[in-house]
């Protein structure tokens, strides 16, 4: 493939490093131009994928603040249409931008990306953004690592359930390392025992209240109630 195909058909990969700023600025203004020539009849899911795809080219530009602005109204509109993975990249770059309110985006893709029946590398990821946010020798961290590996367990097609499992069980051993200096897949085993780790009827509910510190019941942006009574049966 093609760098014009990858940049026709892929989102920028905003976190890579070899990602140059060039093809990310031809990214932008094709992505861009596109935004400008809609109808003003176009669908609003439409003008919100490519306000997305404006939004993510922009962080890897270091446009921040402009980032923000575009995604942060693209979510409202995926939130009102239940395009729940949508969603869930807006929040991955609302979090990216790095502005004050990240933190609190992080916490709505968590809960969006766990709730939903999203790519659970999706999930995946958000929840490591919330590790590398917590000190290691917090639950927090554990609790988000066994989370990740958990919806990665039960989500995962069979063509990526070996990788992202293997990838979820080494976030594991990480925070297990970092959080009680444990190593070996005993005292790991014992470690998530100690810690009540095992049952999904425990952690589940310690992860929300983790984002539960992060984003006060009156900070945020929908309606959580509402939210679940829209997952699929």
């Amino acid at each position: 493939m093609s760098d014009n195909k990858q940049l026709d058909d892929l989102l920028i990969e905003i976190s890579s490093p070899d990602q140059s700023k060039e093809d990310i600025q031809k990214y932008l203004d094709k992505k861009q131009a596109a935004y400008d020539k809609l109808e003003a009849d176009a669908s609003p899911i439409d003008r919100a994928r490519l306000q997305l795809d404006v939004a993510e080219a922009l962080v890897g530009l270091g446009r921040a603040d402009e980032s923000w602005e575009k995604a942060r109204s693209a979510l409202d509109i995926f939130i009102e249409l239940e395009q729940w993975e949508e969603a869930v990249q807006c929040c991955d770059v609302l979090y990216q931008s790095a502005q004050p309110a990240s933190l609190v985006a992080l916490a709505h893709g968590v809960w969006l990306s766990v709730t939903y029946p999203v790519d659970p590398t999706l999930t995946v990821n958000m929840l490591n953004y919330v590790i590398d946010e917590t000190p290691a020798t917090a639950d927090g961290a554990a609790v988000a690592a066994i989370a990740a590996h958990y919806v990665a367990d039960v989500r995962a097609k069979d063509d990526q359930h070996k990788s992202l499992t293997f990838l979820t069980k080494q976030l594991i051993a990480n925070v297990a390392k970092g959080h009680s200096g444990v190593e070996d897949q005993e005292s790991i085993n014992a470690w998530l025992e100690r810690l009540e780790l095992l049952d999904p009827d425990v952690f589940l509910p310690r992860l929300s209240l983790v984002l539960g510190a992060i984003v006060p019941p009156e900070q945020w942006w929908f309606d959580r109630d509402e939210l679940r009574d829209k997952i699929p049966q």
